[in-house]
């Protein structure tokens, strides 16, 4: 339980730090960002699957291009649901993703 928590906050820390290195993100204050971490962990952990699972024609078609956009998705419905955290533009939301998947899986190597 305390491995849970140290990696919510830590990715909440990550998630404010990101915004000042990339332009296109927006981080009101931290209890923003353990809100857009918690989100994010649950649309990547249940929603993301089906999309991918769904669109698995689209992807095989563009030779798996398409999860980009899937992706990109994720940081989209995240800004949907978590007021004042803004994204705009394709690449900024992307780098941001990728930056928090590589975060979230280093943490749960180390926090098991």
């Amino acid at each position: 339980m305390i491995g849970f928590v140290i990696r919510f906050l830590v990715l909440a820390g990550l998630v404010m730090i990101i915004p000042n290195y990339l332009k296109g993100i927006e981080v009101d204050g931290f209890a923003t960002a353990l809100l857009v971490s918690l989100v994010m962990a649950f649309l990547n952990s249940f929603v993301k699957p089906v999309l991918k699972f769904i669109s698995f024609p689209i992807t095989f078609a563009t030779l798996g291009l398409f999860s980009l956009v899937i992706t990109i998705a994720m940081v989209y419905l995240t800004e949907m649901y978590v007021p004042g955290f803004k994204v705009s533009g394709f690449v900024a939301p992307l780098i941001f993703s990728m930056i928090f998947s590589f975060a979230n899986s280093i943490l749960g190597f180390f926090t098991k």
